[in-house]
């Protein structure tokens, strides 16, 4: 089961306003689902998740709640069209978790370079782009601008110089070999810091495959017209670009959001011993005035 992160600090803001109709844009496994139903047995829940795989086993977590949610396979970003759907005009809260699950990273899709596996990195695996395809016919300058902008990555220069020249020679194909390609280009003293060389190039390769941020752009949007007064969202973002798009909107949508954290939340100092991977998380919500 993959760890929600600031589970109680997501579904005490969520449910604070007594509300009945949630929708969670990213159920994964169905943890923050699972604890929305749970602490109001009134609650009904849409959810929504590109990944097949981790929609079965939420369905399997949640089962004890059947009739009492409701599943969609989609990108969020047509969040208003599952509504539709459903035959629902306005939901009481909305909640993005925009992390990648432990299922993702674990799995043989190549979205870590800790675990060797082909250039996948798909949420969705019926979608045409992969990271092979990134990696292998993107144009060098193209691959610099992804690097740059998606992994803020300082050596994006030279990583897409050294990605074109290998693939010249032969397709690279795993996940090993392109963290090897990443980790030539470091220089010996910033190869063994905190953080692995690779986990930006991964990290930006990994937005622009699935479109994450462009998603995440046209669902916000779309929110102030599909939430009802009083009605609450609820952002946790793992990283600056997605947190900055979260914090914009709200300063954009001040005269539709009053702000309900001043400063984004962050994980406790426990939940981090328990859970390194939500370090870097940030909580940002707003009710819909």
């Amino acid at each position: 089961m993959h760890t929600p992160v600031l589970l109680e600090e997501s579904t005490e803001i969520l449910l604070g306003n007594g509300g009945k109709l949630y929708l969670d844009c990213t159920l994964g496994l169905g943890g923050h689902a699972r604890r929305i139903l749970e602490r109001n047995p009134e609650a009904f829940l849409i959810g929504i998740d590109r990944d097949e795989e981790a929609i079965e086993l939420a369905k399997e977590n949640l089962k004890e709640f059947e009739g009492r949610f409701s599943i969609y396979k989609a990108d969020f970003a047509y969040l208003d069209e599952v509504l539709r759907a459903e035959g629902v005009d306005r939901v009481d809260g909305l909640l993005f978790d925009l992390g990648v699950s432990m299922l993702q990273l674990k799995s043989e899709r190549g979205f870590s370079f800790q675990v060797e596996a082909p250039l996948d990195m798909r949420m969705d695996r019926e979608q045409r782009l992969t990271a092979y395809k990134v990696v292998n016919e993107y144009p060098e300058r193209e691959l610099e601008r992804i690097l740059r902008e998606y992994g803020e990555e300082r050596f994006s220069r030279k990583i897409a110089r050294a990605i074109v020249r290998r693939r010249k020679k032969k397709p690279i194909e795993t996940t090993k070999e392109l963290a090897q390609i990443v980790l030539s280009v470091y220089p010996p003293p910033l190869r063994h810091g905190r953080i692995h060389p690779a986990t930006r190039t991964f990290q930006a390769i990994r937005i622009e495959v699935n479109r994450e941020l462009e998603s995440l752009r046209t669902a916000l949007e779309k929110i102030p017209d599909l939430l009802n007064p009083g009605g609450r969202l609820v952002v946790i973002s793992f990283h600056s670009l997605e947190d900055r798009i979260v914090k914009r909107f709200f300063k954009e949508h001040s005269d539709t959001f009053k702000v309900l954290t001043k400063k984004p939340l962050t994980p406790s100092e426990e939940e981090i011993e328990m859970n390194p991977a939500s370090r870097s998380a940030k909580l940002r919500a707003g009710e819909r005035i």
